[in-house]
């Protein structure tokens, strides 16, 4: 298992190498970051453009070895650069990956649970009227574009407060203006925004879980160790609960990972509806900014992202799978 596990660490760490190394030459290519200096209204000088591309380290005039050499050399560091506003890339990263977690993870979590018990419940009762109206509802939330029904639940606050005649819902922005202190005070306005942004998430994630699980879980249903565990003395619930249920996890482990994946790079329509500023949005606003170093940041975390990911399936994989765990 250690040794496994250490050939794969190896060869993300290759991959890894290389995604870096692509990020930042296919960013350095496709944008244009002197245009955006050329642009600006009063216009300024050529060489006052070159001297704030030198600064960020971004000027087209050098070659791109080159340039690439010493954004390399300050990455190792910790120093990611500067943004095309001059801010720190670290400093925006650090603040963008923060409001990211909050809107993603409860989202995620309670996506994934309730997921992963409906495909297992509706398996289980398969061609029923609950499995019927699972899967419809499955399938109407699946071919609904995600921008789309974020719009649909933003409309449904709004007709909710005019009925009400409050504000009981809150659908933008990550907090209320002038809302900074008393910890319950905070808690509720973070919370009553979080709100929209969760059941948009949670929604999409259950959606594609339940299918998947419901998938999985009927590939065991019929299986001989279910009917030996049964045969023990198990009831039927608890063998499904303890040995069908866990099988049909496994092959649920690789999504798991990936799926989070998913969400936290591409939730910029969510985030942009929603205005909240996270890794999505920031990601948009650099390319239209054509900021290198911001979209190098972006794209350097996502290839971190899927390789963790793949290294997560890995261990999830051994841990429900004794096979694996025991070779």
């Amino acid at each position: 298992m250690a040794a496994f596990l250490a050939k794969r660490l190896g060869y993300y760490a290759v991959l890894l190498l290389a995604a870096v190394c692509l990020s930042y030459l296919l960013a350095s290519l496709a944008l244009d970051p002197r245009a955006y200096y050329e642009g600006r209204q009063p216009p300024l000088s050529p060489r006052s453009v070159d001297h704030h591309l030198t600064a960020l380290g971004v000027n087209d005039h050098e070659p791109l070895l080159t340039r690439f050499g010493q954004w390399a050399g300050r990455a190792v560091r910790g120093d990611l650069g500067r943004t095309i506003d001059g801010t720190s890339v670290g400093a925006e990263f650090g603040r963008r990956i923060g409001v990211s977690l909050r809107l993603l993870l409860l989202g995620t979590v309670l996506g994934t649970v309730i997921g992963v018990l409906a495909g297992a419940w509706t398996a289980v009762r398969q061609y029923r009227l609950s499995d019927r109206l699972v899967t419809l509802a499955s399938f109407v939330l699946l071919s609904t574009p995600v921008f789309l029904l974020a719009v649909l639940l933003k409309i449904g606050a709004i007709w909710f407060n005019q009925k009400t005649g409050t504000e009981a819902i809150q659908f933008t922005g990550e907090k209320s203006p002038g809302v900074d202190s008393g910890f319950w005070t905070v808690l509720k306005d973070r919370s009553v925004h979080l709100l929209l942004p969760t059941v948009s998430i949670a929604l999409g994630t259950i959606a594609s879980y339940s299918r998947y699980q419901r998938s999985t879980m009927l590939d065991v249903l019929g299986s001989d160790y279910l009917r030996t565990a049964q045969a023990k003395g198990l009831t039927r619930s608890t063998a499904l609960l303890k040995h069908g249920l866990r099988t049909a996890l496994i092959p649920m482990s690789t999504y798991f990972s990936y799926g989070f994946l998913a969400l936290f790079t591409g939730a910029t329509f969510t985030e942009t509806i929603f205005g909240w500023h996270g890794m999505g949005e920031w990601f948009v606003a650099s390319v239209g900014k054509n900021d290198v170093n911001s979209v190098v940041a972006v794209n350097v975390f996502a290839a971190v992202m899927v390789l963790l990911s793949g290294f997560l399936a890995d261990l999830l994989h051994a841990a429900l799978d004794p096979r694996i765990r025991n070779a």
